[in-house]
């Protein structure tokens, strides 16, 4: 068995294996090598660079005693029985987005299997798991990932992720992998001591930025894209989501998510598995998505957040931060004709110009949603949205979000407007960084002062956690049929709702009476507190989809109450 680190900053790197050390040879560009045979398992080790150490592997594929300890060689042993599956297109797929250590009380790879069923009845066909990548302690949301090849030891070992995956695909799940390339968290991280894995040219707001593109950055993106190769090929994740790309600074004349698409098709071709790559980005750059024959990167699909800032503050009403940008319907509007609601557009918290048009570009190119990890955890006290606006309001929010021409996300517990708050929760071990990262929450949010929840605590983990057991409730379970009910429908009428011209209006907007419309369907929603008479001569040629309250029909229209929602298919 072969021991390879690169290391080109060390004058002198051991191998220290099972308890023994071994002095390891230089190679060209900076790497080490030492062969050892007959090991027994488990095989345990670690490097010293310049006597000091021993450190973990960069490419470590497990740590047992965490990211601070020595990293283990896994054998490969696992059988896979899913052999062949073919997923749902990423433009047919409603995504589920889950937090590992929160979906159970468990917090395992192994618990969320016993949850599938479930999301496979409400009308998912894509599992998107928050980054599993090894962290500092037992708990935290996995953006401080340090150990990129290794599974987080408390969610279960690499065999235990597999599992999971091959049982997704069995029931006809597809599943996406959240990675972070743009940083790595602070505590265990120990690329600096090896190699320039980061560079002093940029930053991020989470800290030093990955080095793409100054000396040494070749072996920076090898390390980047073997990772994200990984995944795809070893564990079988259909797609990859890349979390904050604008953070992520490359002026290389290929830049990285260019070269890292192009790898990935090549592992598509090699093993006739379609693979998906999805940006989170804040840039409003169509770039991502245009074809490299048109100047852009390839990549299959990013987030649009102008969807769901334009719901946000039109339910709300709040705008502060970066909702200071939006209005509400008439960003919605815009947002379901152009796709970015700023293209160019003066953004008054920027205090400049952003984006671009995303002309020629497809709905189903862009992953919408109504709440996830990041619109909730990065509130001061983790609110969802049904924490701060009424049941009724969240059934029409949910309805024209489900409803949208966009891929659809979902975060755990939306569909059945759990209580759980999802709050921000680290449990790292250098007690110095854990109370900066208090201090930082609390500076944050000064208008919260002394309710900000202490990130540190595992009460404020253990506050997160779904339960499950509230979904019998009838106001829970209400929720849960009403997302069922939505979803069956957008399957039904999907491309009726992707080609329709979909439009939304405001009829009244003291008294805030929506219709959006696609196609022959008909949506109408009073979110305001009164009655109101809608004209609507078809509806007796009309087809009810879908309503929340008893609505009182007349020949020429209907009296829509307060909080009401119908769905109608004109004929």
């Amino acid at each position: 068995m072969e021991f390879k680190i690169w290391a080109p900053k060390a004058k002198k790197v051991v191998l220290c294996l099972n308890g023994h050390e071994y002095e390891m040879q230089p190679q060209t560009k900076g790497y080490w090598v030492c062969a050892k045979t007959n090991l027994q398992e488990p095989v345990l080790y670690g490097f010293k660079i310049d006597d000091q150490g021993p450190f973990p592997d960069p490419k470590s594929e497990f740590q047992p005693d965490g990211v601070h300890g020595l990293s283990q060689r896994w054998i490969e042993k696992f059988a896979w029985k899913c052999e062949q599956f073919d997923p749902r297109p990423l433009d047919e797929a409603v995504i589920y987005e889950l937090h590992v250590g929160t979906f159970t009380d468990e917090g395992t790879f192994k618990a969320v299997e016993n949850k599938l069923d479930h999301l496979v009845d409400l009308g998912v066909t894509h599992l998107e798991l928050l980054p599993v990548a090894a962290f500092p302690g037992k708990h935290g949301w996995g953006y401080d990932g340090v150990s990129l090849y290794a599974p987080h030891r408390f969610y279960g070992n690499p065999d235990d992720l597999k599992h999971l995956v091959d049982t997704c695909h069995s029931k006809g799940l597809a599943v996406i992998l959240d990675v972070v390339y743009n940083h790595l968290g602070p505590d265990g991280n120990y690329l600096g001591l090896y190699a320039p894995y980061f560079s002093d040219r940029y930053h991020t707001p989470w800290g030093e930025a990955v080095n793409f593109d100054c000396a040494h950055s070749d072996e920076v993106r090898r390390f980047v894209i073997d990772n994200a190769l990984m995944w795809l090929r070893d564990f079988r994740f259909d797609a990859l989501r890349i979390d904050a790309v604008h953070a992520i600074f490359d002026f290389s004349a290929l830049h990285i998510l260019e070269e890292l698409q192009m790898e990935v098709e090549k592992l598509s071709s090699e093993t006739g598995r379609k693979f998906d790559l999805i940006a989170e980005s804040d840039l409003n750059d169509p770039r991502l998505l245009h074809s490299r024959e048109n100047g852009g990167y390839g990549l299959a699909a990013q987030w649009l957040d102008d969807f769901h800032h334009s719901l946000h503050v039109m339910f709300t009403g709040e705008q502060q931060g970066y909702y200071l940008d939006f209005s509400g319907p008439d960003d919605l509007k815009k947002c379901l004709k152009s796709c970015y609601v700023y293209a160019g557009d003066y953004a008054p918290s920027r205090k400049r110009r952003h984006g671009r048009s995303a002309t020629g570009l497809n709905y189903e190119r862009f992953v919408v949603s109504l709440q996830n990890h990041d619109q909730i955890g990065n509130r001061g006290l983790g609110e969802r949205l049904c924490h701060l606006i009424g049941y009724d309001h969240c059934q029409i929010a949910t309805a024209l979000f489900l409803l949208s021409p966009f891929v659809p996300m979902l975060f755990q517990g939306e569909e059945w407007s759990a209580t759980a708050a999802f709050m921000y929760f680290t449990d790292h071990i250098d007690e110095k960084l854990a109370q900066a990262v208090r201090e930082g929450r609390q500076r944050e949010f000064p208008a919260l002062e002394g309710q900000i929840p202490d990130p540190q605590s595992e009460n404020t983990f253990n506050r997160s956690k779904l339960n499950w057991g509230e979904i019998s409730e009838t106001r829970h379970k209400t929720m849960l049929e009403w997302h069922k009910k939505l979803l069956k429908i957008r399957k039904k009428f999907l491309n009726e709702i992707r080609s329709g011209n979909p439009d939304f209006s405001v009829i009244d907007s003291d008294q805030r009476i929506y219709r959006y419309s696609t196609g022959n369907i008909l949506l109408f929603a009073n979110a305001g507190n009164k009655d109101h008479c809608l004209d609507h001569p078809q509806l007796q040629k009309a087809e009810i989809l879908l309503q929340n309250k008893d609505i009182d029909f007349a020949q020429a229209g209907m009296t829509l109450p307060p909080g009401a929602v119908i769905l109608i298919y004109q004929k």
